[in-house]
């Protein structure tokens, strides 16, 4: 469909928050206060695994406290989560993670809390930690949720013969890849506000999940979800990190206990503690084709450190594995993509949701694949991407909007032009 017929592509589109962005008045939590409001610091676990005790007198005793939340204070269930309720509101007994939140120090200036979150005495009882998924899937792996597997999900993808492929390959390729931890770092950082509304609880914080965040809110504080309304001002970027809950629980309960607005602000540091972040994989790879560069069979393990809490892992890794072998029609493909608890940092939504990590893979062992057939990596490309009518290894049809040929030839083009431009450069300089 040429563009011209379009209401957006191709067109100035005017977003409604654009000007109030680009001018500075955008609104966000960190921006607005209330008259009478008090401050919140969250006190967080300083190892990866363990149990714990807490001695709150000193803290309790420093001018100008007026409250501190832990566990005890949870007026319902101690629990959230995008799918599994995993997460603690406050820790009970165990940590899971370094950054787990223990306690809640409201305050009437954000330095009073601060400085009485430094006087929390925590006493621990280490643990051994699992900090690689592949460890952690042994069975006598330490357990991150007592009585669980630390195995949360395993992805299977089969089609066709894949060993017969192999064994009649004239060519195999076969490597480990390994993609980070990534967060967000999103130029806002996470800021709430809370108050009461009568009998109504008001909780302002910048999230992708407001109708979520109000149902997490309400099995917390053990009132009616219509009780409770969440505001999303200006979202000074997200990507998937504000999926999960962070303060949001904690300011609810603040207000509620203490009849006053609660506000916090987190700082860049407190920030990568608190939320998701992007999954690293373990990717273990075998690809073959055969003569005359036909790509006959595709082989892989991926497995996704999820770290303390399961967030959207079963989605993430569901997709790694539908993805796992990239644009490309094989006939004989094996897939097993699995999520593991860890006592790492906890990962989550962020762009892609798994799809992002795997290209890794399957783009090198495309090269490679070429390098052994001494075939040119595009030509090898066009001959096996997915085009119309093609059916990936999940069985999918691909009835419309397949245009990697038209893809590959625009940048094998740009290539060629800017390989031109650097020879003549060099030319130049002789």
């Amino acid at each position: 469909m040429e563009s011209k017929q379009l209401k957006t592509v191709g067109t100035r589109y005017r977003r409604k928050d654009g000007f109030d962005k680009l001018t500075g008045r955008a609104k966000y939590p960190q921006d607005i206060s209330m008259e009478g409001e008090l401050h919140g610091y969250t006190v967080r676990s300083t190892i990866p695994h363990g149990y714990f005790t807490l001695d709150l007198s000193k803290a309790e005793g420093y001018p100008g406290v007026v409250k501190i939340l832990t566990a005890v204070d949870v007026l319902a269930a101690n629990h959230h989560g995008v799918l599994f309720k995993d997460h603690e509101v406050f820790c009970e007994k165990k940590v899971r993670r370094v950054g787990d939140p223990l306690a809640f120090i409201i305050a009437k200036t954000p330095k009073i809390a601060e400085e009485a979150g430094q006087l929390v005495e925590v006493t621990y009882e280490e643990l051994e930690p699992v900090l690689d998924p592949v460890e952690g899937m042994k069975e006598d792996a330490p357990q991150v949720h007592d009585g669980k597997s630390n195995i949360i999900y395993h992805y299977k993808c089969r089609k066709g013969n894949v060993e017969k492929a192999f064994a009649e390959a004239a060519v195999v390729v076969e490597n480990t890849y390994y993609s980070p931890f990534v967060d967000h770092a999103f130029l806002q950082l996470e800021s709430g506000l809370a108050w009461m509304e009568d009998d109504v609880v008001v909780v302002m914080a910048s999230t992708q999940y407001p109708h979520f965040d109000r149902l997490e809110v309400a099995d917390a504080i053990g009132i009616p979800e219509e009780k409770i309304r969440i505001i999303n001002p200006s979202v000074g970027g997200a990507f998937g990190g504000r999926e999960d809950i962070t303060m949001q629980i904690h300011l609810a309960l603040g207000t509620m206990l203490t009849g006053r607005p609660v506000k916090v602000t987190y700082t860049r540091e407190e920030s990568f503690y608190a939320h998701s972040k992007r999954h690293p994989m373990v990717m273990k790879c075998r690809s073959a084709a055969d003569a005359e560069g036909n790509y006959t069979a595709f082989e892989a393990e991926i497995i996704g450190d999820t770290g303390a809490y399961a967030s959207w892992a079963i989605n993430v890794l569901r997709k790694a594995g539908v993805h796992a072998y990239g644009p490309y029609a094989i006939p004989n493909v094996k897939v097993d993509s699995i999520a593991v608890y860890t006592n790492n940092p906890f990962c989550g939504a962020m762009r892609g949701f798994g799809a992002t990590q795997v290209p890794i893979m399957y783009e090198q062992q495309a090269d490679m694949l070429a390098r052994e057939l001494k075939m040119d990596p595009f030509a090898f490309r066009m001959k096996n991407i997915f085009r119309q009518g093609s059916e990936t290894a999940n069985g999918q049809v691909l009835v419309e909007s397949v245009p990697l040929d038209k893809c590959l030839e625009v940048i094998e083009e740009a290539m060629a032009k800017d390989q031109q431009l650097s020879l003549d450069m060099k030319e130049g300089e002789a």
